[in-house]
């Protein structure tokens, strides 16, 4: 199983920041980073929202999106959606019922 990040902000999200940020996942997981033309793409593709959202202080912002984990099939095909908050127990007896079968 490999994991994968895609962040949704590749303007703030730099190579070096993405890559500290995984490395508390474990040292397999990995992070990609498009242009914001792909990722805009990429985000259509999964049905994900995000958005720029102006902070309060001059030239600071936060992104809303959604947050989810797709887990894909060596074939590519869609196997699990989990939803953000649906706790670690519920995604790890999903995923073992992904893995049997």
């Amino acid at each position: 199983m490999q994991g994968v990040l895609i962040t949704v902000d590749p303007e703030r999200d730099k190579p070096e920041l993405l890559k500290a940020y995984v490395a508390n996942f474990g040292p397999d997981f990995i992070a990609l980073r498009g242009t914001p033309e792909q990722t805009a793409q990429v985000a259509k593709d999964f049905k994900v929202f995000f958005r720029r959202v102006e902070g309060k202080a001059p030239g600071t912002y936060f992104m809303e999106h959604s947050a989810a984990s797709f887990v894909y099939d060596p074939q590519g095909r869609l196997r699990l959606y989990s939803r953000y908050g649906s706790g670690a127990q519920a995604l790890a007896d999903d995923l073992k019922l992904v893995l049997k079968g």
